[in-house]
């Protein structure tokens, strides 16, 4: 299962269609946060940097902060320009820009970390 963390309800539904797979989607992190935390844990995270509450770094932060979920591959999906931006220690393997982002590329990432 993949979760898509964006406050961006249209954005979010366009991840999820290209993605092709089982997707939750959540409009802010606290939601995906206690779900993480109640049993649930994803294989793939999108997430979405500028998010209303608490943001996609704090989310990361705390994704970070426990062994079994520091493991979770994220995409960040974002308009800002994380391109040279070395993201690896909270988990990130992978940026897609909003405004060029295309759905093969959200396909190949979840071929490449999904079952």
């Amino acid at each position: 299962m993949i979760f898509v963390i964006d406050d961006d309800e249209i954005m979010a539904e366009c991840i999820a269609r290209a993605a092709g797979v089982k997707v939750r989607i959540f409009t802010n992190a606290i939601e995906a946060m206690q779900e993480i935390t109640s049993g649930v844990v994803p294989e793939l995270i999108f997430l979405d940097i500028l998010l209303d509450g608490p943001d996609g770094f704090t989310f990361l932060n705390e994704l970070v902060s426990y062994e079994d979920t520091a493991k979770i591959p994220v995409i960040i999906v974002s308009s800002l320009d994380f391109d040279k931006k070395d993201l690896s220690a909270y988990g990130v393997v992978g940026v897609l820009n909003k405004d060029t982002m295309n759905p093969k590329e959200i396909k190949s990432y979840v071929k490449e970390y999904t079952k």
